[in-house]
């Protein structure tokens, strides 16, 4: 005679079953009930789910009073960042140039006030410029932000 095929691992595994199954119905009868009673209140699923939002913002369960509803004009609404005012920006600035390459054309300059550095191509240079050279520039903005143009030594 052989050894019974139930093991305590399979007992185990069927008692989770059934619990699991009478949880199951436990919860649909819990639901059942709840919308029998929001029957016989005269409230359906759909009206506990409806939420509104009042003239101030807030989410609420009643309707808002039309009364207070505020006229909203759609061309003042602005849709995505603010334009930028201009910027009032020195018309001549001075620094130092902090490098400079001769074969590809572009190099550094650090501003003496504000120790900020600027981008510099040949093409924006009034004089010929070489690292280290005290100069004065006006600044432009390019694709990847300022760039000093109308370059010359001081």
């Amino acid at each position: 005679m052989g050894k019974s095929q139930e093991t305590y691992n399979k007992k185990e595994k069927e008692k989770k079953r059934l619990k699991k199954r009478q949880d199951k119905l436990k919860r649909q009868e819990a639901r059942k009930a709840s919308a029998e009673a929001n029957a016989e209140s005269g409230k359906s699923g759909f009206d506990n789910m409806i939420a509104y939002v009042d003239e101030n913002g807030n989410i609420t369960d009643t309707p808002p009073d039309l009364t207070k509803k505020k006229k909203v004009n759609a061309k003042s609404i602005e849709i995505g960042v603010p334009k930028r005012e201009k910027e009032e920006v020195d018309a001549v600035r001075h620094g130092r140039v902090e490098f400079f390459n001769d074969s590809k054309g572009f190099g550094f300059i650090k501003e003496r006030d504000t120790n900020e550095k600027y981008f510099v191509h040949v093409n924006g240079l009034l004089e010929d410029i070489r690292e280290n050279d005290v100069v004065s520039f006006e600044l432009e903005r390019g694709m990847k932000g300022m760039n000093a143009v109308r370059v010359k030594k001081t």
